[in-house]
């Protein structure tokens, strides 16, 4: 009887152990089967955590006017601006491992996003920050509007060589020396000016100013130093009589990298009634 019994149950599980042995034997093939057809041949996309996505080094404008001027107060290259213009697009790319050095001016042809640029974007934006100048009362109304047939302008990149990602792209512009440009009342003679925001660092023009004692010095350079966000000046107190060709001027700091500032001068040139503001020496 017992072995009737077991018998039966032995029927019973031969169907249970055949089942058992197929699943182990094919199914993890038609499961991997199965997981390929819902990959193949379609897009996936999964979120992934970078700290560098989207980073871009930016700098404060108090940085900015420090390595411009630290790069003007340290530029070696006395080229001439013709010299500079004849540069083919082979001498003009920048390599970083060439420079020597702290601080460097190097001729560029290429904007902040790499774009070529023409000499005439560089005037017009000069004329828009020398427009606001005008504007915020800096400079005279009678400062004449700048033309790309007298003024030449060449693009720089001033850098700082050990750290090269802390570089500030800037305009050149100059009146060019000519016949046509002899008469130099109320025009812009130089300046230097931000190729990303148009913010003028630095100008000499000629002006209707006749004397030192129409200039206020002190609330020109406040001015300046909110239009360009730089925070407030102190006036520079160890000012040597000997450091300016001419007798009239007044130096002020800013705060600059680390521990380093920004000098910045306002003077005026007596008898030519030209007047500036500099960061260079």
């Amino acid at each position: 009887m017992k072995n009737i019994k077991w018998t039966k149950i032995s029927l019973l599980l031969l169907p249970l152990a055949a089942i058992i042995t197929g699943l182990a034997v094919w199914g993890p093939e038609a499961l991997a089967r199965y997981r390929d057809n819902g990959i193949l041949d379609k897009l996936q996309t999964q979120e992934a955590e970078t700290s560098t996505e989207g980073y871009r080094y930016a700098l404060s404008s108090n940085e900015k006017l420090y390595i411009l001027s630290k790069c003007l107060n340290n530029q070696i290259q006395p080229e001439s601006e013709q010299n500079a213009m004849t540069r083919t697009e082979e001498t003009v790319n920048l390599d970083y491992q060439d420079l020597t050095g702290t601080y460097a001016m190097v001729v560029n042809r290429k904007d902040s996003n790499g774009q070529e640029i023409s000499a005439s974007t560089g005037v017009d934006l000069c004329n828009q920050g020398i427009q606001e100048l005008k504007e915020l009362g800096i400079l005279p109304e009678s400062v004449r509007e700048l033309n790309e047939r007298t003024y030449s302008a060449v693009m720089y990149s001033a850098i700082d060589v050990p750290e090269p990602r802390n570089n500030v792209l800037v305009w050149k512009i100059s009146l060019d020396t000519g016949k046509q440009t002899a008469n130099r009342s109320n025009r812009l003679l130089d300046a230097y000016v931000d190729a990303d925001t148009g913010k003028v660092y630095e100008f000499y023009v000629r002006t209707e100013i006749s004397s030192w004692k129409e200039v206020d010095p002190d609330a020109m350079i406040r001015i300046w130093a909110e239009y360009m966000d730089l925070g407030e000046p102190v006036e520079y107190q160890s000012t040597n009589p000997l450091w300016e060709t001419t007798p009239y001027f007044k130096k002020y700091s800013f705060a600059g990298m680390e521990e380093g500032s920004t000098v910045v001068t306002i003077g005026f040139y007596d008898g030519i009634n030209e007047l500036f503001l500099k960061i260079s020496k």
